[in-house]
C-alpha cells in the first residue's frame, strides 16, 4: 500500500477527511522552511503539498508568487529543496509528501533524473501544473519507473474524456479544482462540485482533494459534505508566512493554529 492509500484508510477508520497544506520549500529560507513544514505536520496536517521555487509560476496568484520570490531571494535551489524534503521524510516516515510544480524545472534536470531525485528524497507524488494529461506520457512513464504517483488536475470545465484520462493516469489522489483561474485565498472556492465527483467516481479515479480558494474550516466541511476526500489549502497558509516573516515564532504559532482549526473541520 502506498502512503496515500494508508493515509486515506487511516482517515476512513476515524471518519475524517484529509487536510493538506501547501507551502513553497525554502520560503522564507531553508532553515525556517524546515520549521514551517514540521509545524504543519505537528499541528495535524495529514500530508504535505510542496512547491519548488520557480521564477514564473503561471498557475499561481500573487501570494504564492511572493513565496517563490522570497525563496529564490534566499538562495534556494532545487537541490537545497530536496535536502529539506529529505529531512522531513526522515522525521515522518509515513507522511505522504507531494510536489506541485512546473515542467521547466523537470526538463532542466532531465525527466528521468528529476523523478529519480524525487524518489531519493522520499517524495510520493508529483503534480506538474502546466502539463495536461494528453501531453503527460513521458512524465507518467518516468514517475512510474521510480515509484512516484503522477497527480493530475481535474478542472471544473473538464470533459468526460479529460476526467477519464485523469482517472486512468493519476495515482495517489486527484487534485479537484473548486474553480477556474489562478490560486489565491482572495477568490473563494466555488462549490458545488458534486457532479464532478460523481463523474470521477464513475471512472474510478484516485480520491479527490479539493483545492483553490480553500481558506477557512467551513470550506473544508463543505468539501467533505460534497463528497471530496479532503481539502488542500495553499494561499491561506502562505499568507500567514508572508504576514509574519519578521517574527518567526509568531509565524509558527499562527500556522499551527490555522492547521489545527482546518484539521478539526475534517471530522465527519
Amino acid at each position: 500500500m502506498s502512503r496515500y492509500e494508508k493515509m486515506f484508510a487511516r482517515l476512513n477508520e476515524k471518519n475524517q477527511g484529509a487536510f493538506v497544506p501547501f507551502v513553497t520549500v525554502c520560503d522564507p529560507n531553508a532553515e525556517q522552511s524546515y520549521k514551517i513544514m514540521e509545524t504543519l505536520v505537528e499541528s495535524g496536517a495529514d500530508a504535505l503539498e510542496l512547491g519548488i521555487p520557480f521564477s514564473d509560476p503561471l498557475a499561481d496568484g500573487p501570494t504564492i508568487q511572493g513565496a517563490n520570490i522570497r525563496a529564490l531571494d534566499s538562495g534556494a535551489t532545487p537541490d537545497i529543496c530536496f535536502e529539506q524534503i529529505g529531512k522531513i521524510r526522515a522525521k515522518y516516515p509515513e507522511l505522504p509528501i507531494g510536489l506541485l510544480m512546473y515542467a521547466n524545472l523537470v526538463y532542466s534536470r532531465g525527466i528521468e533524473n528529476f523523478y529519480e531525485r524525487c524518489a531519493k528524497a522520499g517524495i510520493d507524488s508529483v503534480l506538474i501544473a502546466d502539463v495536461p494529461t494528453n501531453e503527460s506520457a513521458e512524465f507518467v512513464a518516468a514517475a512510474e519507473k521510480f515509484g512516484i504517483h503522477p497527480i493530475f488536475i481535474a478542472p471544473p470545465t473538464a470533459s468526460d474524456e479529460t476526467l477519464k484520462q485523469v482517472s486512468e493516469l493519476g495515482g495517489g489522489y486527484t487534485y479537484l479544482l473548486s474553480r477556474a483561474g489562478v490560486t489565491g485565498a482572495e477568490t473563494k472556492a466555488n462549490m458545488p462540485v458534486g457532479h464532478m465527483l460523481d463523474r470521477l467516481n464513475q471512472f474510478d479515479a484516485p480520491p479527490a482533494l479539493l483545492g483553490f480558494g480553500i481558506s477557512e474550516p467551513a470550506q473544508v466541511k463543505q468539501a467533505l459534505e460534497s463528497g471530496a476526500a479532503g481539502a488542500i489549502s495553499g494561499s491561506a497558509v502562505v499568507k500567514i508566512i508572508e504576514a509574519n516573516v519578521e517574527q518567526p515564532q509568531i509565524m509558527l504559532d499562527k500556522l499551527g493554529e490555522f492547521v489545527f482549526a482546518m484539521k478539526a473541520a475534517t471530522q465527519k
